[in-house]
C-alpha cells in the first residue's frame, strides 16, 4: 500500500501495535496489531467449552448449597433476634417536642 508524503508510521510502545498517523488529518489511519502467541485455535474450543460447563456447573451447585442453607441461617438470625428483643425493657420512644 502506497504511502502519502504526510503520513507516518509509528509502533505503540505499549502493545507493540503499527499505527499509520495521518499529519495533515491529525488522525490515526491504520492499526495493526501484532500477532499474539497465546492465540488459541479452534481446536481448544471443546477444551474451553467443557471448562466453561463445569465451571457454570460448580456456580450452579454452590449456589443451590447456599439456597439450601439459607434458611436455616435466616432462622438461627431470627430467633437470636426474638431472643434479644425479649431482653430488652418495652420503653415508648421519645418524639421531638417531649426532649423540651
Amino acid at each position: 500500500m502506497a504511502r502519502l508524503k504526510s503520513e507516518l508510521t509509528v509502533e505503540c510502545p505499549c502493545c507493540q501495535a503499527t499505527l499509520v498517523v495521518d499529519t495533515n488529518l491529525k488522525r490515526v489511519v491504520s492499526h495493526v496489531e501484532p500477532e499474539r502467541s497465546d492465540k488459541r485455535t479452534l481446536d481448544d474450543a471443546q477444551g474451553i467449552l467443557r471448562a466453561e460447563a463445569e465451571r457454570r456447573e460448580a456456580l450452579f451447585q454452590d449456589s443451590v448449597l447456599n439456597e439450601q442453607t439459607r434458611g436455616d441461617a435466616l432462622s438461627k438470625r431470627f430467633e437470636e433476634a426474638l431472643r434479644q428483643a425479649r431482653d430488652e425493657p418495652v420503653t415508648r420512644p421519645k418524639r421531638d417536642f417531649d426532649w423540651d
